[in-house]
């Protein structure tokens, strides 16, 4: 079966527009374990605008499942994360500007610093992904600088109008093909939500989905468990 990540860091959004502990996004991490959640998905980003530092400690120690670190290149970043020692790190394009993260991270030009970086993280026993748009030439870069596995950006396929869905959608299984041929674990990620997912769900060595806005979204009529059984259940449609 396809696992299940869940992105919390837009509980830890609510909580810091108001700066104090409300909601707890390790609360909201142990409630989405409840739900069935096999993974927990955080961004530390380099301005903290949501997920802190204290969070990440609090949930290596707390959660049963394993973190999902999302991660810069930043050196700063790196450093906690080389600290922390989060069973998965996801590496991923980070802009100050931005309201979320806009497009994968570009391998070939980063190949470099890539192999700097995830060879220190491999050295934590932490398995590394690259957060990448479906693209071959990124697929294969990933490869090599030791990438175990690619999380394919889904986020063109989210927002294309209809009459570019299927195009959208042939780009993911090219690029899942040629992930799977060269030994690299294949996931997929942002802007799915319980309309879109299933098409994602059916591509083919697919291992594993990171969802959260949509599921925060959810939960906050249904709560945590409940959204999160609800994704799950959308994503097993296919195998019905």
């Amino acid at each position: 079966m396809i696992k299940l990540g869940v992105n919390i860091d837009h509980v830890a959004t609510l909580r810091q527009a108001r700066g104090g502990k409300e909601p707890d996004p390790v609360e909201a991490a142990l409630e989405a374990e409840k739900g069935g959640a096999d993974g927990i998905t955080v961004h530390l980003r380099e301005d903290r605008r949501h997920i802190q530092d204290r969070d990440l400690y609090e949930l290596k120690r707390r959660i049963c499942r394993p973190m999902n670190l999302e991660m810069s290149l930043d050196p700063g970043i790196v450093k906690v994360a080389l600290k922390v020692r989060p069973e998965k790190a996801c590496l991923v394009p980070e802009r100050r500007r931005e309201v979320t993260t806009e497009g994968g991270l570009d391998a070939f030009r980063k190949k470099a610093r890539l192999k700097s970086v995830v060879r220190a993280l491999h050295s934590r026993k932490i398995e590394v992904s690259l957060f990448i748009d479906p693209e071959i030439c990124q697929v294969r870069t990933a490869k090599e600088v030791g990438a175990t596995a690619v999380e394919l950006h889904t986020g063109s396929y989210a927002n294309a109008g209809r009459g570019r869905k299927a195009k959208e959608l042939s780009r993911l299984k090219k690029a899942a093909l040629e992930a799977y041929r060269l030994g690299l674990k294949v996931h997929a990620g942002h802007g799915l939500n319980y309309e879109n997912v299933d098409p994602v769900a059916r591509l083919p060595h697919l291992r594993e989905l990171n969802i959260g806005h949509s599921i925060i979204s959810r939960a906050a009529f249904v709560g945590m468990r409940n959204a999160v059984q609800e994704m799950k259940r959308k994503m097993r449609n296919h195998h019905a």
